[in-house]
């Protein structure tokens, strides 16, 4: 599972650099205002999985729920973000959703360092 978490924060990097370059070209300032913040809240995560992805095998279940959480909470949060920047699209409560999910991942993180022998 550890490759894929990393294969996942990689991923999610390499579109939120996609992202950030799109959103400077083709919006307009209130917009690029609101997809800037999606864009690094991605690029933060993405490298909160990657690290998550490194040590998993340690921090065992927890770790890989916090690597879970990263994942699905920052395709939430910045989807729902994007699609109101790039559309004007409202999706509902899927942002506070993805943001909590992204607080859940980080408490989970946490708690697999605290409980860990490694």
């Amino acid at each position: 599972m550890e490759r894929v978490w990393i294969g996942l924060g990689s991923l999610l990097g390499l579109l939120a650099v996609g992202m950030a370059a799109t959103t400077a070209h083709l919006l307009a300032d209130p917009a690029a205002v609101i997809a800037g913040r999606a864009v690094q809240m991605q690029g933060w995560h993405a490298l909160a999985l990657i690290g998550t992805g490194l040590w998993a095998r340690r921090g065992g279940l927890a770790a890989h729920l916090a690597a879970a959480a990263f994942a699905l909470g920052t395709v939430a949060f910045c989807g729902a973000v994007y699609a109101l920047a790039l559309q004007g699209a409202h999706l509902g409560p899927l942002a506070p959703v993805g943001g909590t999910l992204l607080m859940v991942g980080w408490a989970l993180l946490g708690i697999s360092a605290l409980r860990s022998r490694a």
